[in-house]
């Protein structure tokens, strides 16, 4: 099993920076892929940005350029560095994480936090 949990989400103003953070803890060798996503009210949950175990970085078109996933070494740490935030940046973010053994591979969610964007 893998818990995590996010935290830094806020109140910001248009054209501010936060950086989100996702404590990962558990099975977190089998980790392969991290991951934020995001679900703005009335909407379908969207990938944000996507880190490989390889380093392969992929982010939405709408972030691209202003947002930047990172993780630490030990893997149990994962960040998403947003900047240049925009009002339709407004969601709950989850941390997701793609957990694989020789017999299956599993989603895991974290409970998500709120970022909020005035204009």
């Amino acid at each position: 099993q893998v818990q995590l949990v996010e935290s830094g989400g806020g109140l910001v103003q248009a054209g501010g920076s936060l950086r989100l953070t996702c404590a990962a803890s558990g099975s977190i060798d089998s980790i392969r892929v991290f991951g934020w996503y995001r679900q703005a009210p009335g909407k379908e949950r969207e990938l944000v940005a996507v880190l490989g175990s390889g380093g392969t970085e992929i982010y939405a078109n709408s972030v691209k350029g202003r947002f930047t996933i990172t993780k630490d070494n030990t893997k149990t740490t994962v960040y998403l560095q947003m900047t240049s935030l925009k009002t339709e940046d407004t969601a709950v973010y989850y941390c997701h994480a793609l957990r694989s053994t020789n017999l299956a591979s599993y989603n895991h969610w974290g409970q998500g936090t709120q970022v909020t964007v005035s204009s």
